[in-house]
C-alpha cells in the first residue's frame, strides 16, 4: 500500500509538472509574439544643392513606444519632412532633422518648432541610446515631442530614460555619418542646407 502511494504521489507530480510546463511553454509564446509585433520601415533620401547622397533606412518600434510611432507614420503619410533638413549635427553624438521651419524659414529659426503642432507624451523606455537609434527630440518638457527627431551617430547612452526612442537605422550608417561629418557653424547648423524626404516602404 505504501509503495502505491508513493507510485500514485509520483505520478500526481509528474501530472502536475506537465501541466506548469505547458503554461510555461503558452506563456513563452505570448511574450515571443509580442515580441515579434510587425515593424514598418521608413527610407530618408537625403540631398543637399541637388545632390542625392543617399538612403537611411528606419525600423520603427510600435511595441515601445506606439504613439511616437503613431505620430511620426501619419507625418510621413502627408508628406510633412518633405524637404525638412538636418539642421543640427554633432559628430560623435547625432544628427536632428525634421522641424517645419527648416523648409523655408529663416535659419534662426530652426529648431525653434511651431507651436501649434500636436505633441505627444513621453514614451521612456528601456531602450538604450546606442549608435544608429532614432529617438524624440524634445523642450525642457518631457511631453513636448512633436516632429523633430535624431539619429544617434554614437553612442548616448546619457539620455537614456530622458528620451522617448522609438526606432533604428537599419541601414544607410554611412549617410548618417555623412551628414554629421558636413561642415557646420558654431550653432551646429549644417552650411549647407542637407535636406530629407521620408516615405513608408514596409
Amino acid at each position: 500500500m505504501i509503495k502505491l502511494s508513493k507510485i500514485l504521489l509520483l505520478a500526481v507530480f509528474a501530472l502536475l509538472l506537465s501541466n506548469f510546463s505547458c503554461a510555461q511553454n503558452k506563456g513563452d509564446k505570448k511574450v515571443e509574439i509580442t515580441s515579434n509585433v510587425e515593424r514598418p520601415q521608413y527610407e530618408i533620401t537625403v540631398s543637399s544643392n541637388g545632390e542625392v547622397w543617399g538612403k537611411i533606412v528606419l525600423e520603427l518600434f510600435p511595441d515601445v513606444a506606439p504613439k511616437h510611432v503613431h505620430n511620426f507614420d501619419s507625418l510621413v503619410s502627408t508628406g510633412f519632412y518633405d524637404g525638412c533638413a538636418f539642421h543640427r549635427v554633432i559628430p560623435g553624438f547625432m544628427i536632428q532633422g525634421g522641424d517645419p521651419n527648416t523648409k523655408n524659414k529663416p535659419k534662426n529659426t530652426w529648431g525653434m518648432g511651431d507651436p501649434s503642432q500636436a505633441r505627444v507624451p513621453a514614451e521612456f523606455n528601456k531602450t538604450s541610446h546606442k549608435r544608429g537609434i532614432l529617438s524624440a527630440a524634445r523642450s525642457q518638457d518631457p511631453n513636448s515631442a512633436s516632429s523633430q527627431f535624431f539619429i544617434c551617430h554614437a553612442d548616448a547612452t546619457f539620455l537614456d530614460g530622458q528620451y522617448t526612442v522609438y526606432g533604428q537605422a537599419i541601414s544607410g550608417m554611412e549617410i548618417v555619418d555623412r551628414v554629421a561629418s558636413a561642415p557646420r557653424d558654431p550653432k551646429d547648423n549644417p552650411n549647407n542646407k542637407i535636406e530629407m524626404a521620408i516615405k513608408r516602404i514596409k
